[in-house]
């Protein structure tokens, strides 16, 4: 087992060195410092190899911090349930989901391809002391986090570090109820395509996770511990199952085929493009009275409307009727009127992570590139600077439209919110509500954009090979979360973001102007 571990460890962080340096190779200020004999230098290789070691320490911990942090613990701060109820109450359900979405066991990742299929290791002992790896990793880095941010809710000791034992035991029971289905050969599930039932089951406990305690109700720590005692022992059992199931190179021979989606990049990039081709209107009848790559980029949006737009469409509905509901609460009910009022006054800052999840321009970008600039950056008259900038205030007017939908639904409600509760003593708030919205829902419309064309981070196998794209929108993700939470006054909060979001759109928008015609081109 040792020996399987030592060579299954070498192989991961061999290609993590190699694909830090190619990350380092990708990123736009430094890649033209590094030569193409990069990879054949023993002294960076090393550095890289450090590098990939250091990630592998800090991936057990970070990950697990940021988690208990922003989805545990800074919601349960603001719950109305005592705040030590509500967090073993979100830690419980989030606890489930991730049982079934984290697996590791079922994940048909590049280093089981290597190691199993191109390598002919032995199946079993792989598949086990790389699933105990990273039960231990779990154990490990949980256990700090849920003590810290346990005790600090006020959860007792005893329960925080039980905390991290009951995240295994749920991974061991999903994985023993996986692997039995699995006996045969057939029912392996695949951990990067979730069936329908995972989803929805996702779905029931996100909301059972966090409406109950808003509303008041939460399962308090008597019936957490008993919870956990129950899921240990069943845990412990389902550990047993594990190390005495005999099929695993069955299992790997289904879950690692060459078609695979994780395998193969080529298969993935068809399957991908087939779904959106169902969704692609094909009506001979559609014109447009334009010309040029006004004509062009106007055809496309019309084809694609229903792809591109009826999220958007449901967004606008659904925020419609939350609005609708919540002014009839607000007439029938005194005391949830009054605290609306305060919420339209202080809780701005929440607002722009709803913005931010509702904003539709990285799916809009990738629709474009699968069935437009996929194909079309193959010409180089496609790629010409006056081609390019044109097609870039065509497509940003339609996504800026595309996003005002819900946008310009939620900038009118929020006003009429805080006038129907009993108004503001300050007149601008009413005007702030509404232009800081319109000037997010912009925002983060030009952000799209802006890092399409200056990052592309898109392959012919439609495979993301920018990091400096993935970082920057891990960072967007990351800021617009840490807002919620914070109590900032919208007539602060609202000068603040809207005077922000114009600076950004102007300089965004000269950067994509200058350097777009360079960028903006398919990546090897």
């Amino acid at each position: 087992m040792l020996k399987t571990f030592v060579l299954s460890f070498r192989l991961k962080n061999t290609y993590k060195t190699n694909g830090i340096i190619y990350a380092l190779k990708a990123l736009p200020l430094i890649k033209k410092l590094l030569p193409e004999s990069l990879y054949a230098d023993a002294g960076l290789k090393q550095f890289a190899n450090i590098i990939s070691i250091l990630i592998e320490i800090c991936s057990a911990f970070i990950g697990k911090a940021l988690y208990v942090l922003l989805m545990v613990f800074s919601l349960c701060m603001v719950m109305p349930t005592a705040t030590a109820d509500s967090f073993v109450h979100i830690f419980f359900f989030l606890t489930i989901i991730g049982g079934f979405l984290n697996t590791n066991l079922f994940n048909p990742s590049k280093d089981k391809f290597y190691a199993i299929v191109l390598m002919r290791m032995d199946a079993r002992a792989y598949t086990l002391v790389n699933y105990l790896y990273f039960l231990l990793k779990m154990l490990i880095g949980f256990l700090p986090f849920t003590l810290i941010f346990g005790t600090k809710a006020g959860v007792s000791p005893l329960l925080c570090l039980s905390m991290p034992l009951l995240v295994c035991s749920v991974k061991l029971m999903v994985a023993a109820f996986s692997l039995h289905d699995a006996k045969e050969g057939e029912k392996v599930r695949n951990e990067n395509l979730p069936t329908a039932i995972v989803w929805s089951g996702t779905g029931i406990c996100l909301i059972l996770a966090y409406v109950p305690p808003a509303l008041g109700y939460a399962m308090n720590q008597q019936i957490f511990m008993a919870l956990t005692a129950l899921s240990i022992i069943a845990g412990l059992c389902a550990l047993l199952y594990v190390l005495k199931y005999r099929h695993y190179r069955r299992l790997c021979q289904t879950l690692l085929t060459p078609g695979n989606f994780a395998m193969n990049t080529q298969n993935a990039a068809k399957v991908t493009q087939a779904n959106y081709q169902k969704k692609i209107s094909m009506d001979a009848t559609q014109s447009s009275d334009k010309s040029g790559y006004k004509y062009f980029n106007e055809l496309f949006m019309k084809r694609h409307s229903k792809l591109l737009t009826r999220s958007a469409k449901r967004i606008t509905l659904i925020a419609l009727a939350v609005f609708v509901v919540t002014a009839v609460m607000s007439v029938a009910l005194p005391d949830i009127s009054r605290q609306i009022n305060n919420l339209m006054l202080t809780f701005l800052p929440y607002f722009l992570f709803i913005m931010y999840l509702i904003n539709r321009g990285n799916v809009i970008t990738q629709a474009m590139f699968m069935n437009c600039d996929h194909s079309m950056l193959a010409y180089r008259f496609y790629r010409k600077p006056e081609v390019i900038l044109s097609l870039f205030r065509e497509r940003l007017k339609y996504i800026i439209a595309i996003n005002l939908m819900p946008g310009a639904v939620i900038a009118l409600g929020l006003p009429a919110l805080l006038l129907l509760t009993g108004g503001t003593t300050e007149p601008l708030n009413y005007l702030l509500l509404f232009v800081s919205i319109i000037a997010m829902s912009i925002f983060f419309s030009v952000h799209s954009m802006v890092l399409y064309y200056l990052l592309q981070p898109y392959n012919i196998n439609v495979e993301t090979k920018s990091a400096a794209f993935s970082i920057a929108n891990w960072l967007t993700y990351i800021i617009c979360y840490i807002a919620i939470g914070k109590q900032v006054p919208t007539l602060i909060f609202g000068t603040a973001i809207s005077a922000f979001c114009i600076l950004y759109v102007v300089v965004g928008l000269i950067l994509a102007y200058r350097l777009a015609p360079k960028t903006f081109k398919l990546r090897p």
